[in-house]
């Protein structure tokens, strides 16, 4: 994986409850990590379904190795939060690819 390629920053979030000094408890999403990541494809498709007419943005970045990413966590990109659909490992624990996706009603 070429460093010139990673010309994109990514934040992986995860959803869960924070405690402030004060103890309350607030619950969101908290950054687990930011990276630079490759923009593979991005596509933005259209279908209507049952309920309406849909959009789907369909995104699929590339980042070095990083343990622990799940479908449970989410992918923040400039405004947008998409959802983390698959994960793949590249190589042995050199590369992780990100399949996301983002939808808007509508």
């Amino acid at each position: 994986m070429r460093a010139g390629k990673l010309d994109r920053s990514i934040s992986i979030q995860t959803y869960g409850e924070t405690v402030d000094d004060d103890g309350t408890v607030t619950a969101g999403w908290t950054d687990l990590a930011t990276v630079r990541a490759q923009l593979i494809q991005g596509a933005t498709d259209e279908f209507i379904a049952g309920y309406g007419e849909d959009h789907k943005t369909v995104l699929v970045f590339r980042v070095r190795w990083l343990d622990g990413v799940t479908t449970s966590h989410c992918v923040l990109y400039g405004d947008a939060r998409l959802n983390i659909r698959e994960t793949k490992e590249i190589g042995r624990r050199k590369g992780l690819e990100i399949r996301c996706e983002g939808v808007r009603n509508g």
